[in-house]
């Protein structure tokens, strides 16, 4: 086990932030369109999606930062402390092709945002996506992790802005809103957008990253009090930066059911934005333009330092982040630049990134439910049984996504 560490006493609000961070992951460009599309079809009947999916969410999240914490290993660490050679070169393999297809999703969002906003072809949207996304990283490869966690925050303040400005144009039906929160489904279709929206919610590169950027930030401290308050700052970071995400989702939501009900045209990223624009004028859709750029960006950034987590977990080979970061744009690129339509390379790559969810939540609800490596901090039996219940619905889902969109 590695050798444990105390972080320096500080205050409870400077501890804060690598939840932040791993929240960038529920904001992305691929949950942009889902979740217009819930709202212009279906009103305000799946806004309680959105809050389901941001409870199972937090508690992924957290046990993915208590993992790392209690052991002072990374997720993907910890995966290779119990796995044979060729185990972890297969688990290695499929990692990195989710973050492949993460990064796919991620860079054509930010190539669509400079599309609506200055009209750049999509490949050097994609290119400038890239560019700023290495210097991003570079700023945490220089500057280090809390540098890193403040640009990421700032960058989650203004997608925060970019889509609930709109709740200000156009306030939503408070009664309406209230009823959007009790369960309920309309027909298959309104199932199938569930779907969406709930099998999407866990993004397994920032489960492996959370447990490392608690581990870096805190460092490992010792079983007692000083572990006990990092635990609870822990709990309060995940709650406020899912309560940041889910705002977000459910403002795109709420934005849909209240101006956009009845269109067709909003499956896609740009078909939502003509819609806000001709609903609100184009000063709102400057905000959601804006807004969609910046999570490209954030999310790019976060991606590929996942990335560089899992590799140097599972195969403890060490690539320079930016050289990392150069090689897996590659192939967002070459999609960009062979003339694939973007909206349909998003839905290919979030299924693709379906089939690495079990693979992420697996192992961190069975290592945190294993009482010799967490000791007195090992999951309470009621959370445990939570954690499956969560792997179970995420993981059906995500395999029912797949189905319908290959056959369905």
């Amino acid at each position: 086990m590695a050798q444990q560490t105390v972080a320096p006493v500080r205050p409870g609000w400077y501890l804060l932030g690598p939840a932040f961070v791993a929240a960038i992951a529920y904001v992305d460009p691929g949950n942009v369109a889902a979740n217009v599309s819930a709202g212009a079809q279906f009103g305000f009947l799946l806004l309680w999606v959105i809050v389901v999916a941001n409870v199972m969410a937090g508690l992924v999240q957290y046990l993915s930062a208590k993992l790392g914490l209690v052991t002072g290993r990374t997720l993907p660490e910890a995966v290779a402390d119990h796995s044979t050679r060729a185990t972890r070169i297969g688990y290695w393999l499929q990692a990195e092709l989710v973050a492949m297809a993460t990064d796919l999703a991620e860079v054509v969002g930010g190539a669509i945002a400079l599309q609506l906003l200055f009209g750049l072809p999509l490949l050097i949207g994609g290119i400038v996506t890239g560019a700023v996304s290495l210097l991003l990283l570079a700023v945490q490869d220089r500057r280090g992790q809390r540098t890193f966690e403040l640009v990421i925050g700032g960058l989650l303040l203004i997608i925060a802005i970019g889509f609930l400005s709109s709740l200000v144009v156009e306030p939503p039906p408070p009664g309406e809103l209230a009823a959007g929160l009790v369960p309920a489904f309309d027909g298959a279709e309104s199932v199938l957008l569930a779907a969406a929206i709930l099998g999407a919610t866990v993004m397994p590169h920032v489960v492996y990253l959370h447990s490392g950027l608690s581990r870096d930030r805190h460092g490992q401290p010792a079983a007692g009090p000083q572990r006990r308050r990092l635990l609870r700052i822990t709990r309060w970071d995940v709650a406020l930066a899912m309560l940041v995400a889910g705002a977000v989702n459910a403002a795109m939501l709420i934005v849909a059911a209240t101006n956009l009900a009845g269109r067709s045209d909003t499956e896609s990223i740009e078909g939502a934005h003509a819609a806000v624009r001709d609903a609100l004028g184009p000063t709102v859709a400057l905000f959601f333009a804006i807004g969609l750029l910046a999570s490209g960006l954030a999310s790019t950034s976060v991606g590929a330092y996942a990335g560089a987590m899992v590799m140097q977990g599972l195969l403890r080979i060490s690539v320079p982040l930016l050289t990392r970061r150069l090689v897996t744009l590659i192939p967002a690129l070459v999609v960009l630049a062979i003339g694939v339509d973007p909206s349909r390379a998003l839905v290919l790559s979030q299924v693709v990134l379906s089939f690495g969810i079990p693979f992420a939540l697996i192992p961190v609800i069975r290592l945190t439910s294993n009482p010799a490596l967490m000791g007195a901090d090992v999951n309470h039996r009621l959370t445990s049984t939570f954690g499956w219940l969560v792997t179970a619905v995420v993981t059906l889902l995500n395999v029912m996504l797949i189905y319908l969109t290959v056959w369905g």
